[in-house]
């Protein structure tokens, strides 16, 4: 699994869909599922997809604590 480094000069903002895939390890039939029914947080820049790491992270911790839905 991909571990993010953090340093204040070099901290990556954005994933290219390979680095998302990774990090998360998922396919790429995977990822472009949840990018194109707009599951997993993503940004377009021109015709470039790219993933936010602090959103990703945020999803990540989503997704450990779904959320409760009332029964009617």
């Amino acid at each position: 699994m991909t571990t993010i480094q953090e340093s204040p000069v070099s901290a990556k903002l954005l994933f290219k869909p390979d680095e998302a895939r990774t990090a998360l390890g998922i396919s790429a039939r995977k990822l472009w599922g949840l990018t194109a029914s707009g599951d997993i947080p993503h940004i377009r820049i021109g015709r470039c997809v790219r993933y936010p790491v602090d959103d990703l992270r945020a999803w990540i911790e989503e997704q450990k604590h779904p959320r409760q839905t009332s029964a009617r």
